[in-house]
């Protein structure tokens, strides 16, 4: 999946973006603060063929899943015939539990970084990786002045 920002050469070269738009609260005389816009996605496309294999999408956050619903919707339709989501933080709000479950998502794999023990009872196609052992063992590592590339190289899959 591929998606690019459409922006001209001059919206970066004449600093338009910066500093923020910003507007005057009502009832506080003075007091300015960012005008906060949506932020805009830029379209997705396909890349390559899809056709008959599994798709994997990585993310570090998953939230609003709607983007993720459209993804599996065009790679499905693009002839993927399994489609998996993983991010490192499941944070899984409002409808995002109902939406997964009746999307072409076939599964969706989080870490507990987050807690989200209550989206999964509502949905069973979210699985959870636990991290808090490596994650335990990392800061040890780094408060003893030890090293981390040991404990990355020697990691097993039951870790």
């Amino acid at each position: 999946m591929h998606g690019e920002a459409q922006q001209s050469e001059s919206d970066m070269a004449d600093g338009r973006h910066s500093p923020p738009l910003s507007r005057t609260t009502a009832g506080h005389t003075g007091l300015e603060l960012p005008l906060m816009m949506p932020k805009e996605k830029p379209p997705i496309s396909v890349v390559g063929d899809v056709g008959g294999r599994i798709a994997i999408i990585v993310d570090d956050i998953i939230d609003d899943v709607e983007d993720f619903v459209a993804a599996a919707e065009s790679l499905k339709d693009r002839g993927a015939y399994k489609i998996y989501i993983m991010a490192t933080h499941g944070l899984l709000s409002a409808e995002a539990p109902r939406l997964i479950e009746e999307s072409a998502i076939d599964e969706v794999v989080v870490t507990n970084t987050v807690p989200h023990e209550v989206q999964k009872l509502q949905c069973p196609k979210i699985k959870t990786v636990d991290v808090s052992l490596i994650l335990a063992e990392a800061i040890r590592r780094i408060h003893n002045g030890e090293s981390m590339s040991y404990l990355f190289r020697n990691i097993t899959v039951d870790d």
